[in-house]
């Protein structure tokens, strides 16, 4: 699996992930500062275009956007959501959570399909 970190996450978790062998981009790297401050439908465009499942706390908009999408019956990237509550952003701890947790799903999912 690909993931795309949507713009509330450090660009620090996806340089870890990626250290730990995985593919993982941030909208803070440069070939996608781009979508910095970019609508949400950018965001899932650009995913969907490269391949990437998208992790973001921004439940409505995505959801809004993928129930469009299997509307039109059109495929759309794969949606993982995280929570302020369950991994903050003002909490020093989090990126190491975050990069485990990441870790620990990639690992897991690597020979499972992700939907598109």
């Amino acid at each position: 699996m690909k993931l795309l970190l949507d713009e509330m996450y450090a660009a620090t978790i996806a340089e870890q992930l990626r250290n730990r062998g995985l593919d993982v981009a941030s909208i803070h790297d440069p070939e996608y500062r781009w979508l910095e401050r970019a609508s949400d439908a950018d965001v899932y465009a650009a995913a969907l275009r490269d391949g990437r499942a998208i992790l973001t706390e921004n439940v409505p908009d995505f959801r809004r956007l993928e129930a469009e999408a299997l509307a039109r019956d059109e495929p759309g990237p794969a949606l993982i959501f995280t929570t302020n509550h369950r991994f903050p952003r003002g909490d020093a701890a989090t990126i190491g959570r975050l990069v485990v947790a990441f870790e620990r799903t990639f690992r897991t999912s690597r020979n499972r399909p992700v939907r598109s």
